[in-house]
Order: structure tokens, then C-alpha cells, then sequence
């Protein structure tokens, strides 16, 4: 997993509330294990849609996406996750998220970031025409017109995404007091131990 401290550029002002993980990747993409590719199936059926802001060129490459209230709704599929990291999206500011769909999404790697409807309604004015800036450290969303918005994170995933670190990196990281631990095991109960073949 990629660390991160800020994430800037362009956002997508789609601002839709309730959006379930079904409009995020709908089932027919669910059929891989593969997350490559899936950023082709990310809110197919929005893009349907005649003028619909993902496939607006002044958009393209956005790192941010600028959700409705309780964005991540429906079903756990950890696929839906993966299509924004596709997509290359790293952060969705919302007023709330779908719990599973928060816990997905950090396990991934991306950032979700919860402020208050006005907050969000004001980033969707600028996102319209200006870059939006977030910074995981201060726990602040910032544009060039100095509006400042900061948002609470619980401390562990904040310290795990600005260290690039999923549930396999946590466990790495304690690769010597498993290997110590393992080793003391087998000096105290060498019965456990397999016999050699």
C-alpha cells in the first residue's frame, strides 16, 4: 500500500447521496479476483448518463472524489474499493460513509474524509473549477480561496495510510517477535515441532 500524507488535484464534484456499492461497480464486474481493470467498471451506470461528470476530460486523473451522505452503502463487496483505487482515486470527502465500505476502503489504501454537508457543498462549488488540497497530518481539507476544513481520523488508520500499511505490513512489521516467539515455542515444546521427512 502506497503511503499518504496529502492528496491534491482536481476533484469530482459528484455529490450524490446514497450511493450504494452496486452504482460504484455493479455485480457483473464482481467476477474477477483481479483488481486491475476494474476502474473501466466504476460507476458504469452513472456514465450512462448524458454529461456525466466521470467522463468529463476536465476531470480526468482526479484523485478525489467529492461524495453525498452516506456514500458505500449496500452490500461489503471489497470490490468497489478497488475500482476507485482503478480509477486512480485516493480520497472521497462525504458527510458519511457506509461503515464496511469506510473499512474497505482504508484496507486499500484510501483515504475517506468526513465534514459536514456545508463543508462538503462548498468543495463541490470549487471542485466545479479549482484544485481542493487534503492533508492527513494536520487533518485538514484547504482550497485557494482559504477556506479550511479539518476532519477527525481515528489515530491507528491515520498512523497505517501515512505509513503505507495494510494488514500484511502490520504483521511484517512484527516479523522478529513472531520468528522469536516461534523459536522459544519449539525449545519449550519440541513435541509440537513436525519430525523431518
Amino acid at each position: 500500500m502506497q503511503p499518504i500524507e496529502r492528496v491534491e488535484g482536481r476533484a469530482i464534484p459528484f455529490g450524490r447521496k446514497n450511493v450504494d456499492t452496486d452504482i460504484i461497480i455493479s455485480a457483473q464486474w464482481l467476477k474477477t479476483i483481479s483488481r486491475e481493470g476494474l476502474g473501466k467498471g466504476a460507476f458504469e451506470t452513472v456514465r450512462a448518463e448524458p454529461g456525466n461528470v466521470f467522463d468529463d476530460p476536465e476531470f480526468a486523473g482526479a484523485p478525489i472524489l467529492i461524495a453525498g451522505d452516506n456514500f458505500g452503502c449496500g452490500s461489503s463487496r471489497e470490490h468497489a474499493a478497488w475500482a476507485l483505487t482503478d480509477l486512480g482515486i485516493h480520497a472521497v470527502i462525504a458527510p458519511s460513509f457506509s461503515d464496511i465500505f469506510a473499512s474497505n476502503a482504508f484496507k486499500n489504501g484510501i483515504l475517506t474524509v468526513v465534514l459536514p454537508q456545508e463543508a462538503v457543498d462548498r468543495l463541490m462549488e470549487v471542485a466545479a473549477s479549482d484544485p481542493i488540497h487534503i492533508d492527513l497530518e494536520s487533518q485538514s481539507v484547504t482550497t485557494p480561496f482559504q477556506d479550511r476544513f479539518t476532519f477527525d481520523i481515528d489515530p491507528f488508520r491515520k498512523t497505517c495510510l501515512m505509513q503505507g500499511l495494510d494488514e500484511i505490513g502490520l504483521t511484517l512489521g512484527k516479523a522478529d517477535a513472531i520468528s522469536a516467539y516461534e523459536a522459544k515455542a519449539r525449545a519449550e515444546r519440541p513435541w509440537l515441532v513436525p519430525a523431518a521427512a
